[in-house]
């Protein structure tokens, strides 16, 4: 039985409440760049990306990264990757860039999207965004825009998806009875 954590409305007010949060910190849209780590954070980066834009009435370069041999786990948690190419079309060196995701957990995914971003330039400063914090961090990586925190047990499945019907839901972990 899965269980609705954030329907699409829920997932719209997060992003706006997000988007503010990243023009104020930012102090405007100015030296702005907003990029998506490939393959849940890229619907999630282009709609922050037009809310600050809508704030701001000027968009941000955005782009995205996959980081699938950035990994220093690739072998054992990437058996069968699913590799696209990064897109970065700017220079990030000097800007402020937010790396989105839309469930962090561990933060080897963080950490690898972070070392992809610096191939392209030095970031003045680089921020996270993620839609949801679920916990088990290995790495000490924590987001500074955040849609929602959540309790979940060990081996539950939280899952994102952006598209038609938004909404982000959680699969509880399997009990003894049904291994």
């Amino acid at each position: 039985m899965t269980e609705v954590l954030l329907d699409a409305d829920a997932i719209g007010r997060a992003i706006r409440r997000m988007a503010s949060e990243i023009v104020e910190a930012s102090r405007g849209a100015g030296s702005l760049a907003i990029v998506g780590i490939r393959r849940g954070g890229v619907v999630l980066s282009e709609r922050l990306a037009a809310a600050v834009a809508e704030q701001e009435g000027t968009k941000v370069p955005t782009g995205l990264v996959d980081i699938a041999f950035y990994r220093d786990d690739a072998a054992t948690a990437l058996p069968d990757p699913k590799i696209g190419p990064s897109h970065l079309p700017f220079d990030p060196t000097g800007m402020d860039v937010v790396l989105v995701d839309d469930v962090l957990q561990t933060g080897r995914t963080v950490r690898a999207a972070i070392d992809c971003l610096l191939d392209y330039g030095r970031p003045r400063r680089v921020w996270l965004a993620a839609l949801l914090d679920r916990g088990g961090r290995e790495l000490p990586i924590a987001a500074d825009f955040l849609g929602r925190r959540i309790e979940v047990a060990p081996g539950a499945k939280v899952r994102v998806e952006l598209g038609e019907t938004d909404r982000a839901w959680l699969q509880p972990a399997p009990t003894e009875e049904a291994r």
